[in-house]
């Protein structure tokens, strides 16, 4: 455990030889005496322009078998800009492990709600029952607003792309070639419910962080239940995957995010995962133990990296860049963490640590007045760290209710103290710092600390391509975060880097090629192209 002073990516122009024919007006030998010789040789043709060879995909001629007795439905073709495609279409609940192979000119449907199992209930044991495994390069789509991918209790996903070849979740839209930069909510997204600890019990009576504290899943109509008390199940493992236009509100105005964790336990590995363009919250972890690597949020509408409900997390290596604009959906912060609320108290207590990031806050938020906001007595650590959240944003820094910033060290009430702050440096509106519900602006001043632990709130940044460190952010010293854990089950997580921010320099380049770009953020070449498009290759 942290102890109590140290916690947080034309074709290429051929080359055609310019033949220097001459036309029957074309002086050879101009001269300066003498005659004038005339060619009459008429002209060779021109080289004909090679025609370009076809990329549109072409549809695979039926769907593949799957282990599931249900199968896949063949629903016919879908037709978009980037060529025509087999769509099949997944059960609605995969009842045997199964595989989604990657086949040319076959794309994958949610026509709804689909289930990964059955939910195994909060006591029982191990993750074996169903296994959905995605290879890499797979396209799966929501075929409607309220398509979701649920896998539950006790069953696992195995979603695991490659830099090369990262899977994609993505909407309908986007396959038709409708979508923009600003588009958005066009499907629900990806929920992996688990069986770690929780809190904000569903039950009345029951006990924070046991098997009686469970939790539905927010805007699901039918059970989505998650929660019980095994810290280190896994519900399987994401990685390189892309899940873009997610959000749609599914009910009670409750959206989901891109990809949601609820309960999941730190067995459960996710890393080079990408956000794009939710309604709602790039991501939002309920709870649980997660452990997470290479986290890219572009242009989300509410939160980017939401945490809640007694989450213990670990994150390295995040970019967040909001899309300037989105405010008038409602857009919140870059960070929020837990809730205030009547059971604020419950243990387990949020704590969370996030290491070497770059935030981007572009919006003038009306809500959590800042680009980060922590509440709900959370603890919470942030070191080795860049936020670019100049006016019109109200300020960098919100904390609200006076047990978030206690500095006082309780393990009875699993309480770390204030939240902390190492090598962080923030380039603010003219009021960095904001309290609430008790917390006034001058104690979030002191909790940052500016102008001790290498901190800086008038940081002027000097990012090239963006987000890659310049001169300034290399000044600054970094902080030593491989002591820290948000867990002790967790163990050693954070890497050792001698920088600040996510991305250290140039050469620095593990955000390319598994991602899409957008005018939000340009994440270089080599990658899958825009987000508002499908790769053909």
């Amino acid at each position: 455990m942290i102890n109590s002073n140290l916690r947080r990516i034309l074709f290429a122009t051929a080359s055609v030889a310019v033949l220097s024919g001459c036309g029957a007006n074309d002086i050879a030998s101009p001269g300066t005496g003498g005659n004038v010789t005339i060619n009459n040789t008429p002209a060779p043709a021109p080289t004909p322009t090679p025609t370009p060879t076809s990329t549109l995909v072409t549809a695979a001629s039926g769907c593949p078998t799957i282990a599931d007795s249900a199968g896949l439905t063949d629903a016919g073709t879908i037709t978009g800009p980037t060529g025509t495609y087999r769509q099949c279409n997944l059960p609605a609940r995969l009842t045997r492990s199964s595989t989604l192979p990657r086949i040319p000119g076959v794309l994958y449907a949610l026509p709804g709600r689909v289930d990964v199992g059955t939910d195994q209930g909060a006591t029982t044991t191990g993750t074996t029952n169903v296994v959905l495994t995605i290879e890499p390069g797979v396209i799966i789509f929501g075929n409607t607003g309220v398509s979701w991918l649920a896998v539950n209790r006790g069953n696992s996903i195995q979603a695991v792309g490659t830099a090369a070849r990262p899977i994609i979740f993505t909407s309908r839209d986007n396959v038709l070639g409708l979508n923009t930069d600003t588009s958005s909510g066009q499907w629900g997204g990806v929920v992996l419910m688990g069986r770690a600890q929780i809190t904000d019990c569903a039950a009345s009576g029951a006990t924070p962080g046991t098997t009686a504290c469970e939790r539905q899943t927010e805007g699901a109509i039918d059970p989505a239940v998650y929660g019980g008390n095994n810290n280190t199940e896994s519900s399987g493992r994401m990685s390189f995957v892309q899940i873009r236009f997610s959000g749609f509100v599914l009910s009670a105005n409750s959206e989901l995010q891109a990809l949601t964790t609820e309960g999941t336990g730190s067995g459960t590995v996710l890393n080079n995962i990408q956000s794009f363009n939710s309604s709602d919250d790039g991501a939002e972890f309920f709870g649980g133990r997660v452990n997470m690597r290479y986290f890219i949020s572009v242009g989300a509408e509410d939160d980017n990296l939401d945490t809640d409900t007694g989450l213990k997390a670990n994150f390295q290596y995040v970019i967040v860049a909001q899309r300037a604009g989105s405010e008038s959906r409602g857009t919140d912060a870059i960070i929020e963490a837990d809730s205030d609320n009547a059971v604020d108290g419950d243990i387990p207590r949020q704590n969370t640590i996030v290491s070497n990031f770059t935030f981007f806050h572009r919006v003038n938020n009306t809500s959590a007045l800042s680009a980060i906001l922590l509440r709900g007595g959370t603890d919470y650590t942030l070191v080795n760290g860049i936020v670019s959240a100049p006016a019109p944003s109200p300020s960098c820094l919100r904390i609200s209710r006076a047990q978030t910033a206690s500095a006082t060290v309780n393990p009875a009430i699993d309480e770390l103290g204030a939240p902390v702050f190492r090598s962080v440096v923030m380039q603010c509106g003219a009021t960095p710092f904001l309290g609430a519900n008790g917390v006034t602006n001058a104690d979030v001043t002191s909790i940052f600390g500016a102008g001790s632990n290498n901190n800086s709130a008038t940081f002027t940044p000097s990012f090239t391509s963006t987000f890659i460190n310049g001169p300034a952010e290399t000044a600054v010293t970094a902080f030593n975060a491989t002591p820290l854990t948000a867990s002790a089950a967790n163990g050693p997580f954070f890497e050792l880097t001698n920088y600040i921010g996510a991305v250290r320099d140039a050469n620095d380049t593990w955000y390319r090629t598994w991602t899409c770009n957008s005018a939000t953020l340009d994440l270089g070449t080599g990658n899958t192209g825009l987000c508002t498009s499908l790769p053909t290759a």
